[in-house]
């Protein structure tokens, strides 16, 4: 029986053992937190979106061959506000909450003002992320709640806008191997120009313990959007040693139509426009310097949710992302079309395609129009140059339908071999995860009957010396009668099981991980 995506998932605050079969490996100490949507309906009102659900946070601790499991609500503003109230009253991204009917004029003309400038929603499902010692839940609203990362308790909301010009943010920071964290978010109509900022929350030192690390937040660098009142969504971003890539794709929110969307009783997804007719610029930002490289690239139009890695390669950069030919993703997830016993599986699902891009950093300006400046061995990919000297790139398609893509993080920046990822060439809901060899093009999958596995996370061994060198975990949905939910974990070399731990629990699609390694 497939699972009831529109099922409110009960929390287990309560650490309890797991029941572990196999045999765990004793380097594997630390705890992997997961976060999702987890409340799909309060009182007699229900979210329309499965993203717009209010989060759960999954703990797995992983200490001397033992796994302890727990769950919690993250208990937020929009929680209290909605539980208080008996229904849905904050609005999320594809849900627009009204006021009760029964409530008088003046309830419902702040709920209209609070809806034409909008106070998002601090119902962090997305991920967790880390900056300073601090672990937050977050989505892409400029808010963020602090969390205890072992009691998995709610602690304070955090407003990026006391920090910067933000008024949404990805929830997929990079880190560098100092602990510093690198992230991008959009300032909306700020001193009438719409921008995108790059900014980096330093490491914390040993001294300032106590003190919020985005207080001390840098802006690298602001980007102007190609149009004011239209920004470019994006959900993730890329990092080497000495750039970032931002991909500024025609996947375009409408602020105007956002203002108005309340009154026209609408959602603010609606406002999401694809605009397949427009091209895609893809923007190379020095890390050093924080200023933009003058060479313009383009490709054709594409969406992006998730990049894979970036790294240099003899006067180029490299870049893998996950692309979509058109947005019928995130119209697949609202609820009615998540109903019990579909598959997501049908003539309007747009099979995701692994690409990779190949920048050349300093083209050669006696080349002529028409020439193919990527100089690789390893890679199709191309970068022509037009009459303008911008630089028009096709992709490299290395594989069909991996979503969700992870690495090895310690060789995030530097040319990767292995990407572990949720396979949906069949449907937008994983039944099987992979292993895929960019050098070989071929793909190890796991799979079990009647399972349904989450973004698979890679945990490096310590001292490792390959890129596989470690295990693979993943949280699984079971649907086989009388047997609970489990945490797998893969030996990431062979893709083959070592053990896994049921949680005596009931788990749930979630979005994505982090992992904390013991003493960290």
């Amino acid at each position: 029986m497939a699972p009831d995506y529109s099922k409110n998932v009960p929390e287990r605050p309560e650490p309890h053992k797991a029941d572990v079969k196999g045999s765990l490996p004793s380097w594997l100490q630390g705890t992997l937190l997961r976060n999702g949507p987890g409340i799909f309906s309060v009182g007699e009102t229900t979210y329309s979106h499965w993203f717009d659900g209010m989060a759960i946070m999954h703990s797995f601790t992983f200490k001397d061959g033992e796994v302890t499991y727990r769950s919690k609500y993250l208990r937020g503003d929009t929680y209290q506000a909605n539980i208080a109230a008996k229904r849905i009253v904050v609005s999320e991204m594809g849900t627009m909450a009204y006021p009760d009917p029964s409530k008088n004029f003046i309830v419902k003309a702040i709920t209209f003002l609070n809806h034409t400038v909008p106070d998002f929603t601090d119902n962090g499902a997305s991920n967790i992320i880390k900056y300073g010692n601090d672990y937050y839940a977050t989505s892409e609203t400029n808010y963020i709640r602090k969390i205890d990362p072992v009691t998995l308790e709610t602690q304070e909301k955090v407003d990026y806008l006391k920090y910067l010009a933000v008024n949404v943010v990805t929830s997929h920071p990079h880190y560098d191997k100092e602990g510093n964290a690198f992230n991008i978010g959009t300032s909306i109509a700020e001193k009438g120009k719409t921008k995108y900022t790059l900014f980096k929350v330093p490491a914390h030192s040993k001294k300032d313990k106590k003190t919020s690390a985005l207080k001390n937040v840098e802006v690298i660098c602001t980007v102007p959007c190609r149009s004011l009142l239209t920004p470019s969504y994006y959900h993730s971003f890329g990092m080497t040693e000495n750039y970032f890539i931002f991909i500024e794709q025609p996947f375009k929110l409408d602020i105007v139509k956002m203002a108005t969307a309340y009154m026209r009783g609408v959602n603010w997804a609606s406002c999401l426009k694809y605009h397949p007719e427009d091209n895609t610029l893809i923007h190379l930002i020095d890390r050093k310097t924080g200023k933009e490289i003058e060479t313009k690239y383009y490709t054709g139009a594409m969406i992006v949710y998730h990049h894979v890695n970036a790294f240099e390669d003899d006067g180029h950069v490299v870049f893998d992302a996950i692309a979509y030919d058109d947005n019928s993703l995130y119209e697949m997830f609202y609820l009615n079309k998540l109903k019990e016993g579909a598959d997501l599986k049908d003539d309007s699902y747009s099979i995701p395609t692994y690409r990779r891009f190949a920048l050349p950093l300093h083209p050669d300006k006696g080349t002529k129009a028409g020439d193919n400046l990527v100089k690789l061995k390893y890679t199709t990919a191309s970068a022509v140059k037009e009459k303008d000297d911008k630089l028009i790139c096709q992709a490299e398609v290395l594989c069909q339908g991996l979503e969700l893509p992870r690495i090895n993080y310690d060789v995030n920046g530097k040319r990767h071999r292995f990407v572990y990822g949720c396979c949906v060439e069949r449907s937008a809901l994983a039944t099987e995860i992979g292993k895929f060899d960019t050098e070989t093009k071929t793909m190890v999958r796991w799979s079990e009957e009647n399972c349904l596995p989450s973004e698979p996370l890679f945990i490096p061994r310590p001292n490792g010396e390959a890129e596989d060198d470690g295990v693979v975990l993943t949280s699984v949905i079971n649907s086989n009668q009388g047997q609970s939910g489990f945490i797998l974990v893969l030996d990431a070399k062979t893709f083959k099981e070592v053990a896994r731990a049921y949680v005596n629990n009931e788990l749930h699609k979630d979005m994505h991980g982090f992992f904390i390694p013991h003493g960290n």
